[in-house]
């Protein structure tokens, strides 16, 4: 079935294509669909098995629908086109890069954020002009239904699909030829759908994860620290790819961070974490047994426990970490923290770059040549000096890994931008021929300095007289 519905969508975006204007304003969706407060009603409170309430409105609604909004109210400017400097040689000619539509999409999405990794890149496809196919992830239910059933009630279904099932059905998918492919997920998955785009040539944005180290200063006050690390690492039980995933310091600074942070873990949690509303749970049995065995590697200073008939893993640290134990070779995607001891920030730079290139570093410290210092001599795909994962909160900043972290950006604009074909346009004059008659044969060192000089980048809007 879904095989008729990609050759239906596919018929679509060819149409769409061949519409001015820009095929975006040809869906009726704009004016009302993801805006519709049904959608986001439907999804409040935890979206997927592992978020607390407060979490699922904040990472999960707030910003899709944030995102929904910025769409709207900037779509025309995006689409306009946009214009250049030229060279002397084309000052009478109109040259300009033109945003279209890549055609058919496929969008795979992952289960730790159902609702914000599905509605973000749609929105972003959508108001590119394309046709999409919407893959939800099979491990989060309560999403995948709330999607297949209320989505269609308010998207063009000619222009928009979902398609249901497991990891079978997402083989099947990609063996069709799509126009572009945006996928989030494990790095392992990402090999295998960069291997289906590449048998079409097909160009793909892939949204990974990988080991985000975090640097904390000697000088820092532990207790804003842990308040800051805690929050983001135990957020939506640790299930983040951008969470920080080891911290980096020295054995005295480690020290004085255990109080704080145990200091800290009881105040957003209680005594018994486990009964408090503001924990997570994992999301399956699967990845609860990966997290349990992991709890062996190191020793634990704080936390540990864990309850399987609950899929509960109490937030965790641990020391005496060894860089070769699998707790520091895997993302970790759960409440666990290992802290590793390094002599200054010159070994946890070096520490961090003889590793993959992670999705986001972070590094905190009272300096700001410290910071900087960090920001100049590593790379990552996002990086946040003194806090957690903020800076994904800003759709004014691309979102995106680098290396084994990821290809390609998506949020706020940057989403319009991936998700469009950029076409270089000039429109010249059929007339006035005497003007290239320099680049015609019989060639002449004269002629060919004077053409040199006209094709010459300028950044000035001057026009000939």
């Amino acid at each position: 079935m879904w095989m008729n519905t990609c050759a239906q969508l596919r018929t679509s975006a060819d149409t769409l294509q061949q519409s001015p204007p820009h095929p975006a304003l040809c869906f009726p969706w704009h004016s009302r669909v993801l805006m519709e407060p049904s959608l986001f009603s439907a999804s409040r409170g935890p979206t997927a098995p592992c978020e607390s309430a407060f979490e699922s409105e904040l990472s999960e609604v707030a910003i899709s629908q944030g995102e929904v909004n910025l769409a709207l109210r900037n779509l025309r400017a995006w689409m306009k086109d946009e214009h250049v400097p030229k060279s002397l040689a084309t000052q009478l000619d109109s040259a300009f890069i033109r945003k279209e539509p890549f055609g058919l999409v496929l969008i795979i999405a992952p289960w730790n954020y159902p609702l914000n990794l599905t509605l973000v890149p749609l929105v972003g496809a959508l108001a590119a002009g394309n046709c999409v196919v919407l893959k939800p992830s099979e491990i989060s239910k309560s999403i995948e239904k709330i999607l297949a059933e209320e989505l269609p009630r308010y998207l063009d279904q000619s222009c928009f699909a979902v398609v249901l099932g497991g990891p079978q059905e997402t083989g099947q998918l990609l063996e069709h030829r799509f126009d572009y492919i945006f996928f989030t997920g494990s790095p392992r998955v990402g090999k295998i759908v960069m291997t289906a785009a590449a048998k079409h040539l097909t160009p793909v944005t892939l949204e990974l994860g990988g080991k985000n180290p975090c640097y904390v200063d000697d000088n820092c006050d532990p207790q804003i620290v842990a308040n800051r690390v805690a929050w983001f690492r135990y957020f939506n039980a640790g299930q983040t790819c951008v969470a920080p995933d080891y911290l980096l310091c020295s054995p005295e600074m480690q020290e004085r961070l255990l109080p704080a942070l145990q200091s800290t873990i009881t105040r957003f949690y209680g005594d018994d974490p486990q009964s408090s509303p503001n924990l997570g749970r994992i999301i399956n049995q699967k990845h609860f047994q990966r997290l349990r065995a992991l709890l062996g590697c190191g020793r634990v200073a704080i936390g540990g426990q864990s309850d399987e008939h609950d899929r509960y893993i109490a937030p965790t640290v641990l020391v005496d970490v060894q860089e070769a134990e699998p707790v520091m070779q895997e993302e970790i995607f759960g409440p666990i923290l290992p802290i590793m001891n390094v002599r200054g920030v010159d070994e946890a730079i070096e520490f961090i770059n003889r590793r993959e290139k992670p999705l986001a570093l972070f590094a905190f410290s009272n300096s700001s040549q410290v910071v900087k210092r960090i920001l100049a001599q590593t790379s990552s795909g996002g990086f946040c000096g003194n806090d957690g994962f903020m800076h994904i909160t800003l759709a004014s900043l691309p979102f995106g890994g680098v290396g084994a972290s990821g290809i390609g950006r998506y949020h706020g604009k940057f989403s319009f931008d991936t998700f469009s074909h950029h076409r270089a346009c000039l429109l010249r004059s059929p007339g006035m021929e005497k003007l290239n008659a320099i680049r015609y044969p019989p060639h002449s060192p004269r002629h060919l300095r004077k053409l040199v000089v006209a094709m010459e980048a300028r950044d000035c809007s001057c026009t000939l007289l």
